[in-house]
């Protein structure tokens, strides 16, 4: 493990472990926008983060879903998202996790995604493979769309829940079952290990998905990620275990 890699480790587990001990307690909310939350939880969780990755790599630039930081024009950035699944934590439903990436020139070295409530940290660090709580894992072997399992994402837009929709209403004619289970982050992850299929998602920012990208590659997976063409600094992600093609018709 390099030190970009066990930093990152380190980071979101302490990041987990603040966020883990105020699940279920009253939380301050900063904004309650329609379909979102911003919570003063996500922003703690953020400068903990910050303050671990900043501190050993004090020339880094650092990106977050809370503001950017750090020596900006550094040609290493830290992505990260603190909680992604933000309204899944504030509602008490336990699917929420940290992403941390690392990108060097542009391309994305090393991603851990951690889960505070079951314990799980998933890393891959460019070349290595992807583990779950440091054991190899892989994507999904299956190849009949009969029996995937899709989660499907929706961002805050009216055109993201259309897009959604629309796409979760054909793919549930043919899967297996089709999932909107809120953490972007997660339900890659998920896909790395073979728990799902598929992540799909119309509207998204690179903080929710810059780890999990990195860490379905190493699993044996694929990403296809597209420059959304009318949301400044959004993406349309396809993240699959590469056995079926969920848009052919």
């Amino acid at each position: 493990m390099t030190d970009y890699l066990m930093a990152a480790s380190e980071a979101a587990q302490a990041a987990g472990g603040l966020i883990r001990a105020h699940f279920e307690r009253p939380l301050a909310v900063d904004a309650n926008e329609a379909h979102d939350i911003k919570l003063e939880m996500d922003r703690r969780a953020q400068e903990l983060i910050e303050r671990l990755l900043l501190g050993q790599f004090p020339s880094h630039a650092f990106l977050g879903e809370e503001g950017v930081r750090g020596a900006t024009g550094s040609a290493y950035e830290w992505i990260v998202d603190p909680i992604d699944g933000t309204v899944n934590f504030f509602y008490g439903i336990p699917h929420f996790a940290v992403s941390i990436a690392l990108r060097h020139a542009g391309k994305i070295v090393v991603g851990v995604i951690y889960d505070p409530m079951r314990d799980e940290l998933w890393a891959a660090e460019a070349g290595g493979p992807a583990t779950l709580n440091g054991k190899e894992i892989r994507v999904s072997e299956r190849t009949l769309i009969s029996d995937a399992i899709i989660s499907v994402g929706v961002a805050k837009s009216l055109e993201s829940i259309e897009h959604g929709l629309v796409l979760f209403t054909r793919l549930v004619k043919s899967a297996k079952k089709c999932r909107m289970m809120g953490s972007a982050a997660l339900d890659i992850a998920y896909v790395a290990c073979g728990r799902l299929d598929a992540y799909i998602e119309g509207q998204i920012s690179i903080w929710d998905i810059a780890a999990g990208w990195l860490i379905v590659e190493r699993a044996g997976g694929t990403v296809k990620l597209t420059p959304h063409p009318t949301a400044k600094a959004k993406f349309s992600i396809v993240a699959t275990a590469g056995g079926i093609d969920f848009f052919k018709e």
